[in-house]
């Protein structure tokens, strides 16, 4: 029996039997055809971008390996993220850096850019079908120190405001091109290596600097704050915490952005959202994978990522909680890193949309918790690796582990000839 007939009838049995228990795999499957994962333009060069400034490293951000075929120039990103997307089904966005504007052979400091940087960017996500997501770079450069917004030197502190700001200019020109709103990520590195005694007087200014960034109010993009638990060289404090921003987005009603690998590895990030989802308007997730912490490997298919999903099925939240991911590895092929992640981000969705949840409510309600916890066990040996099989098929893309070749193939005819 060919393949793709395999892979048909398997899935009509699956759909027979989660019909069994309510579920209705049609629907499951329209929804995850509409879920858009903005997807991380710098796991294709590790993390360096495209500026003609001297970038100083630091900040947190470190790519680890040496595979050959980094991508070097803005031409072959592009072509590795357009090989990406053959080989994930969908429709989907991509997140952009500052650092990854086209800058000719002109040094544009960070305080200096404008949209007309990303004109490009916007007509070539355009002509591939993908939105665009925009953060602000406060790393890697001369001025970034261990202080950025929240530094007390009023000439640091107003580059790194005056940056934002163009930032946030920037993703209103990427919303009003692509009709359709572009969230604009701040994440900072801002903290101490050791022992702080000014705490307060940090947080402080950091307040007082969003506050001036954001007095704009734009209708074309949507702000949204990462906290951290620590960076490399700054162990002792982050500026940034989880609580300033909750404190902050809940207050000035901002989205949060949960980085899965922002927090310390004994914390359930699945279970921030029901609480954030009443506080804040919508909630920007960086799926990512931390081994001792913040490592940002390559996202499998892991019980974390499982629950992430669920829980945003769960509180009907699809429509408030943005998707993307956030991981960098040099140490692989990087474009089988994109697939890995994001064929297994939309693999947990799958799960947590063919969850037989009515029921599972309604043992709940009714104090049934046996009937809960065993379903909840019987659910996790569904044959939903069938239905995913169908969603491969259905989108034209490649089943099962036949994507493995595809890339192989690219490295020997693309990625592999860059030295």
């Amino acid at each position: 029996m060919k393949k793709n007939e395999l892979v048909l009838k398997s899935f009509e049995i699956a759909k027979e039997r989660y019909s069994e228990i309510g579920v209705d795999v049609e629907a499951a499957l329209k929804t995850l055809q509409d879920v858009a994962i903005s997807i991380h333009c710098w796991q294709a060069d590790d993390v360096t971008g495209f500026e003609n400034l001297t970038n100083v490293g630091g900040g947190g951000i470190q790519a680890t390996g040496n595979y050959p075929g980094k991508a070097r120039n803005i031409d072959e990103l592009r072509s590795d993220i357009e090989k990406v997307l053959t080989l994930v089904g969908g429709n989907h966005r991509l997140n952009l850096h500052e650092i990854y504007g086209e800058f000719g052979n002109k040094a544009v400091d960070r305080d200096q850019v404008e949209p007309s940087h990303f004109t490009g960017w916007m007509q070539w996500a355009t002509e591939n079908s993908l939105k665009l997501d925009f953060n602000s770079t406060s790393f890697g450069h001369p001025k970034s120190r261990d202080l950025t917004l929240a530094n007390p030197d009023k000439a640091i502190r107003d580059f790194w405001i005056e940056h934002t700001k163009r930032c946030r200019a920037v993703a209103e020109e990427m919303g009003k091109f692509q009709n359709d709103p572009c969230i604009m990520n701040l994440w900072i590195h801002d903290g101490m290596k050791d022992l702080t005694v000014n705490r307060y007087k940090y947080r402080q200014i950091l307040e007082q600097s969003l506050d001036e960034i954001f007095a704009t109010e734009y209708l074309n993009m949507k702000d949204c704050l990462e906290s951290k638990l620590f960076g490399i060289a700054l162990e002792s404090y982050t500026v940034g915490s989880h609580d300033f921003y909750l404190g902050y987005g809940a207050k000035k009603q901002k989205i949060v952005t949960l980085d899965t690998g922002h927090f310390h590895l004994s914390e359930n990030v699945a279970d921030k959202i029901s609480s954030l989802l009443l506080y804040t308007p919508e909630i920007m997730l960086h799926v990512s994978r931390p081994i001792r912490w913040d490592s940002d490997h390559v996202v499998i298919l892991n019980d974390d990522v499982i629950e992430l999903a669920k829980e945003i099925i769960r509180a009907d939240a699809l429509n408030r909680v943005h998707i993307g991911l956030d991981f960098f590895d040099a140490s692989i092929n990087r474009i089988g890193a994109y697939v890995i992640g994001i064929r297994a981000t939309q693999k947990a969705l799958l799960q947590a949309l063919l969850e037989p949840i009515a029921t599972l409510r309604n043992y709940e309600a009714n104090g049934q918790y046996f009937e809960r916890l065993a379903l909840l066990e019987e659910a996790k040996a569904l044959p939903w690796n069938a239905v995913w099989d169908y969603f491969c098929l259905k989108n034209n893309i490649a089943v099962g582990e036949n994507y493995i070749r595809e890339v192989q193939q690219y490295e020997k005819d693309v990625t592999a000839k860059r030295i």
